[in-house]
Parts: structure tokens; C-alpha cells; sequence
């Protein structure tokens, strides 16, 4: 009894320390939001973002992205990561999902100055934008357009009958 219990309590540790370790990417920072932990940042089609970094010491502009309609784009900086310690000690990751990702490993990086000497700024582009067809989308056939005449409102003639026997070809 005893054993499987630690048993239990270890395999539940593991799976929790896991899943903080690859973060938890939500606008309002997950389980265990703090600073300095990964954000979250959602383009919906009423709110399209931009999302730029500007390094502070120079205003020179070190990353900016169109975060598209229906995705999420999410950072997290590892300080002390960078390939320069003087200019860019720390490492900036980043990935974009669709919206409501919550897990998974943030694929592209890139060295930027550290938390004092860096702003990351949020904007919100003009107008409305749509999101763009999911590829399942194309595939349907219960559009409209998609229907044959004598299916829709103008009318057509219906198709010829044809009745074959399964083994005439």
C-alpha cells in the first residue's frame, strides 16, 4: 500500500514539474503566473496585435510580428542565455499557436539585452481583420456556390436517372 502511494505522489510530482518546466502560455500567466514568467499575447479579429521588442539603450527595434488573426504568440526571456554577456545576456523564445494553446516548447529564439535594458510594446493594428479559411473549410460542399441548380432557390432541371447494375461497366 505504501508503495504504490509513493509511487502515485512521485509519477504526480514528475508530470507537474514537467509541465511547469515547458511553461503554461495563457494571457493571465497560467497555474503559477509571476513576473518574469513566459506571456501570452491573443489576435482576435476585432483585436489584431503587433507585437514589437525595442532594445532601450538604442530605440533600435529587435524583433516585431503581426501576430495573425486566430493565434497567440507566446515569449518567455531566460536570462543569462544570450550569446553576448555584455549586449544581449539573455534569450528571448517565442512561437506562435492557435489561440487557447496552453503547453509546448517555444521553437525560435533570439539574443536580445537584458529585462532593464529591453520593452516589449503592444499595439493594436487598424480596422478588422479576418481569419483566414482553415484548410478543412475549402473541402466543404454545403455552400452556396458549391450546390448544383436544381438544388437552389433559381432551379434547374434534375440530373438525368440513371440506374446501372453494380457489375455493367
Amino acid at each position: 500500500m505504501m508503495r504504490t502511494t509513493t509511487c502515485c505522489g512521485l509519477a504526480l510530482a514528475l508530470g507537474l514539474s514537467s509541465a511547469l518546466i515547458t511553461g503554461c502560455y495563457s494571457p493571465e500567466g497560467g497555474w503559477l503566473p509571476h513576473s518574469g514568467g513566459p506571456v501570452t499575447y491573443y489576435s482576435t479579429e476585432e483585436y489584431p496585435k503587433t507585437i514589437t521588442l525595442v532594445d532601450t539603450r538604442t530605440n533600435e527595434v529587435l524583433f516585431t510580428m503581426d501576430v495573425p488573426v486566430g493565434k497567440q504568440l507566446s515569449i518567455d526571456f531566460d536570462a543569462g542565455q544570450g550569446d553576448d554577456p555584455v549586449n544581449t545576456p539573455d534569450l528571448m523564445r517565442y512561437s506562435v499557436w492557435d489561440i487557447g494553446t496552453m503547453y509546448g516548447r517555444l521553437g525560435n529564439s533570439l539574443s536580445v539585452p537584458n529585462a532593464s535594458c529591453r520593452r516589449v510594446d503592444m499595439s493594436i493594428r487598424p480596422g478588422v481583420e479576418y481569419a483566414q479559411k482553415s484548410k478543412e473549410a475549402q473541402l466543404r460542399t454545403d455552400q452556396e456556390s458549391d450546390r448544383p441548380d436544381w438544388w437552389t432557390s433559381k432551379g434547374g432541371p434534375l440530373p438525368e436517372q440513371k440506374t446501372t447494375n453494380m457489375y455493367d461497366n
